[in-house]
């Protein structure tokens, strides 16, 4: 192994080369203080930055024991170390730019939100920081002489400040870690509750805008629990949370446009990760197998029984096993309740405002023109009662326009100026002087309408097929580009980072290797996150040494993202 030195020289001696000449640089050196490992060089100024591995003895770190002793305080403490890092980047880099990625350090930009990454491993024997460096050039040629000071003399310098405990703000450092281990604990205690989801007092619950997911600064409203719905928890740093328990079964929420309903949802949506301090929805706290589902006109459906929802089509098309490659807006919704299902959601997060009408509700006065026997869809009304009673899956919907849900709701919050209020009672009245039409209207199941579920079972070659010679790759958060097949991700809105989508495209090629014609989809994936569970998320990158930067998706994207390909064929 050489030591800064050597990697100083050979970096100006290879100035004004062609670009390949950085390949010249790839081993490991000893950096006084830690090593530095460049695992991988880009091919050229534009393509993907280098990869390369900060590596630190644990001694050399210094991180109290307690802040590591468990996954979920390696979670943290790794998260709190990567935006640390970050900000050193910004502090220490000294700003130039060159040809393409030239003269760049990263190391990821984490949300609002604190999620298992592979930025910062925190082993036993090691604590390491993943970075991509832009190599700088003029051009395609080496600027070996920016290079240099950029790895020996810059980066020393981040390292410093980001990943020596004496150097960190080692207060806000136990506080992050102590934070999450009180969102975590209660998650993790919702279920015993009867709880889907938490709302904490004092809660700040709006953005700053459509697309930001920074929270309001100009007067935001705290959010205040009624007193009805109040619940509180002891949580293991000794404080105790007040606020609003959502309980399991059916809530809706309702409320004047623009006082809340949709803000809330979003909220809910976005709970089940946890979230930084000073964001607002540090104690929005839901189920982590809470879905959020939407109409999502033209997508793939390969095989999914909607029959409980759509049946009897003109066409004979068969709905237990209904494939199309451009799904309606029913169609879509069905398909994206009953994978949700599938996947294990413990609750479906629900807004009218993205889902199909037809789907939802269908009117009394549309049921009388035409009759059950010449429709063959069964509204989500007719199955939100059978699929908490026969599933367990609660419901949670922002109604806005329709009073229809007051009949089978067991809680019904108004939103007003952001603002819950309990309006259980007085919805139930309203629906009990309408009870002759909302029997007619929704009459009680006398059979059961859901069924065993059915073990969707790709087959063997299902993610092998199409000429797939590079590895899957995510464009964004929205898209994953799998061989000749684009994978759409718009419609899942609980997937919040980039790099959370990278970590899905990593864990389909995963998948290619596991899929035999006899698993489930379900079961796969099951299988995955136990693996990633037990040996962490570096498990799902083919690269050794380097993963990229992931951040770990939940099941239910993953599953999505599968069903969601084009080419998807089953047994």
């Amino acid at each position: 192994m050489q030591d800064h030195r050597g990697l100083r020289s050979a970096l100006q001696r290879i100035d004004g080369s062609g670009y390949g000449a950085y390949k010249q640089i790839l081993g490991s050196y000893d950096m006084e203080g830690f090593r530095l490992t460049v695992d991988r060089v880009q091919v050229d100024p534009f393509a993907p930055p280098s990869l390369m591995r900060v590596i630190l003895t644990p001694q050399e770190v210094d991180l109290p024991a307690e802040l590591i002793s468990d996954a979920r305080g390696r979670t943290a403490t790794g998260d709190f170390l990567t935006r640390r890092f970050a900000e050193a980047v910004t502090t220490h880099l000294d700003g130039s730019r060159d040809s393409g990625k030239g003269g760049t350090v990263s190391i990821g930009a984490p949300g609002q939100q604190v999620l298992e990454r592979t930025s910062v491993l925190i082993a036993e024997d090691r604590v390491e920081a993943r970075i991509m460096v832009g190599l700088p050039a003029s051009g395609r040629r080496v600027r070996g002489h920016q290079a240099a000071r950029i790895l020996t003399e810059q980066l020393p310098q981040m390292v410093d400040a980001a990943m020596r405990h004496a150097n960190l703000d080692q207060q806000a450092l136990a506080d992050h870690v102590r934070l999450y281990r009180d969102q975590e604990h209660l998650r993790g205690g919702l279920a015993e509750a009867g709880l889907v989801a938490f709302v904490g007092d004092g809660a700040v619950l709006p953005r700053r805008s459509g697309n930001s997911d920074l929270p309001l600064e100009s007067e935001p409203v705290p959010f205040t629990a009624p007193e009805s719905l109040g619940v509180s928890f002891d949580l293991p740093s000794g404080i105790r949370v007040t606020g609003m328990g959502v309980p399991h079964g059916v809530t809706v929420i309702v409320g004047g446009g623009y006082h809340g309903k949709s803000t809330l949802l979003r909220a809910l949506e976005r709970g089940v990760y946890s979230h930084i301090a000073g964001d607002g929805r540090e104690w929005v706290i839901t189920d982590h197998d809470a879905v959020s589902i939407r109409a999502e006109d033209g997508r793939e459906v390969t095989g999914v029984d909607i029959s409980p929802f759509i049946s009897g089509l003109p066409s004979g098309v068969d709905t237990t096993e209904f494939s199309t490659t451009n799904a309606s807006g029913s169609t879509s919704q069905a398909a994206n309740l009953v994978e949700a299902v599938e996947a294990g959601a413990s609750a479906l997060l629900i807004d009218e405002d993205t889902s199909a009408t037809n789907f939802m509700i269908r009117d009394e006065r549309m049921r009388r023109l035409i009759t059950a026997d010449r429709e063959p869809i069964t509204p989500f009304i007719d199955r939100v009662r059978p699929l908490l009673s026969e599933q367990g899956v609660s419901t949670v919907l922002v109604a806005g326009g329709s009073g229809a849900f007051f009949d089978v709701a067991d809680l019904v919050i108004a939103m007003d100026a952001y603002m819950p209020g309990d309006a259980t009672e007085t919805a139930r009245t309203i629906a009990e002087n309408d009870a002759a039409h909302q029997r007619q209207r929704h009459p009680g199941a006398q059979q059961p309408v859901f069924g065993r579920r059915r073990r969707r079972i790709p087959s063997s070659q299902a993610l092998t097929k199409r000429g797939k010679a590079k590895p899957a790759a995510a464009r964004g958060r929205e898209l994953i580009q799998y061989g000749q097949e684009r994978i759409d991700l718009t419609a899942l809105a609980q997937l919040v980072d980039p790099a959370q989508a990278s970590a899905v495209a990593h864990a389909l090629d995963r998948l290619a290797e596991r899929l035999d014609g006899r698993i489930s989809a379900a079961e796969a994936v099951q299988e995955l996150q136990r693996q990633i569970d037990r040996d962490g998320l570096d498990v799902v990158s083919a690269h050794a040494g380097h993963p990229g930067h992931l951040a770990r998706p939940r099941r239910h994207e993953i599953l999505a993202a599968l069903n969601r390909y084009r080419q998807l064929t089953l047994m």
